[in-house]
């Protein structure tokens, strides 16, 4: 006989927040517009103050929402932001043991394709805006503690600019991690032992794959991004590689 689960009825504070919820999600409440008045929305969906914050709380857990008590206060929308999708993925990849090498896996499959999509893409402006990186980068080539930050920024702009919302969402949740992984690398002996040779190493490879963009050519950008990957891999991961995430917040 085939054992029945109970159903979970959800409660009403959850129904209100799935409702606001869908409006945030769907642009019913733009960023920065305020919730109308707590009386309203009790009136509006007919529950209890108790009842209506309860749903504020699970909003602002997931900050959707901020709340400012007082006569002045209320709530405030925040459309969903990618930092706080990678730190509950973070927390989720702690949880499983995943180490900085498997986080660093999964970069490589992400951002070869998104490399070539952009290629693919040819598109001027894209260029324009990876070169400023590339200046900010060259300003920095001898702290490779900032170097790092700014070069993480030039992979972050490769995958939102391929035009593939999906990747970039990916690759942006991915991004949070390596750049507290890289934080932790440089601070410690990898800059000591490689001083800032990692640094114009990686600005040459750059700046070679925003000539590959100027050329359109999606397969050499592909491979080439592959390959520069490849490359950084060894010396960042060296000390941490086999080290689970949660080593990082510990």
């Amino acid at each position: 006989m085939t054992s029945v689960q109970p159903v979970r009825v959800p409660k009403t504070a959850e129904l209100v927040a799935a409702h606001l919820r869908r409006q945030i999600v769907r642009g019913d409440l733009p960023e920065g517009d305020a919730l109308p008045s707590e009386s309203d929305l009790m009136k509006q969906f007919g529950v209890s103050r108790p009842t209506l914050r309860e749903a504020f709380r699970v909003l602002e857990a997931e900050s959707l929402i901020t709340v400012r008590r007082g006569s002045r206060g209320g709530a405030r929308v925040h459309a969903p932001d990618v930092q706080v999708a990678a730190r509950y993925t973070g927390l989720l990849l702690q949880v499983q043991g995943v180490t900085i090498a498997e986080v660093y896996d999964a970069r490589v499959i992400i951002e070869p394709p998104a490399a070539r999509l952009l290629a693919d893409r040819a598109d001027p402006a894209a260029i324009v805006e990876l070169e400023a990186v590339l200046e900010q980068e060259h300003r920095v080539l001898s702290d490779p503690a900032a170097h790092s930050l700014v070069a993480l920024t030039f992979h972050e702009r490769i995958v939102e600019l391929a035009g593939n919302v999906t990747l970039a969402v990916l690759a942006g949740m991915l991004h949070e991690i390596i750049e507290g992984h890289i934080a932790a690398a440089t601070r410690s002996s990898l800059a000591k032992r490689h001083g800032d040779g990692p640094a114009r190493g990686a600005h040459r490879a750059h700046v070679r794959f925003v000539a590959l963009l100027r050329e359109g050519d999606g397969h050499r950008a592909e491979q080439f991004w592959r390959g520069h990957l490849e490359a950084a891999r060894k010396p960042l991961l060296d000390e941490y590689g086999d080290r689970a995430i949660i080593d990082l917040y510990s």
